[in-house]
């Protein structure tokens, strides 16, 4: 493994979180992060929505039946698309373009110290009409994700998943 990708290599969905709070300029970190990545005809159909509360984390965490540690969790972001910023309307290109950026949160926050774990919204239709209700979501917005976030209560060394079995050179 390349030391240098550290900060790729020793990312992992943290579940466990101490209490301590993430300060707001941390979260606009993750946001620019977010907000860097690339995006089909550079159309950037992401919109986030911060919580921070108790209350809606819990009930975010009711929502989603994977969503444990969000009770734990001090902030989380959820990440959505708009179907109609995305290009061609195509929701390919949306869930692509939101991907790139829930990656790039997940980078951001393992680099800055911080502990994230990515949980799937789309393309279950409970957990979509859940979120959706909770925050009163415009039709045409599509809840594709989640992340927990907090200060890992547990540590993990890098490590890589590499496989070469999966590499095919040239051709299949």
């Amino acid at each position: 493994m390349n030391p240098q990708l550290n900060f790729i290599f020793s990312r992992r969905s943290i579940r466990k979180f101490t209490p301590r709070e993430i300060p707001e300029t941390l979260l606009i970190d993750l946001l620019e992060a977010a907000m860097a990545a690339p995006s089909a005809v550079a159309k950037d159909p992401w919109h986030f929505i911060v919580l921070r509360s108790r209350a809606a984390l819990d009930q975010l965490a009711a929502n989603l039946p994977n969503g444990k540690m969000l009770t734990e969790a001090t902030a989380a972001l959820v990440v959505c698309g708009d179907l109609d910023q995305a290009h061609d309307r195509q929701l390919s290109f949306l869930l692509q373009d939101l991907s790139a950026a829930i990656e790039n949160i997940l980078l951001a926050a393992n680099t800055l110290g911080l502990g994230a774990c990515w949980l799937g919204i789309h393309p279950r239709e409970e957990r979509i009409a859940a979120v959706a209700g909770q925050f009163a979501l415009p039709g045409q917005v599509i809840p594709v994700a989640a992340i927990a976030l907090g200060w890992p209560a547990q540590e993990s060394g890098p490590r890589t998943r590499y496989n070469s079995d999966c590499v095919h050179l040239e051709r299949w």
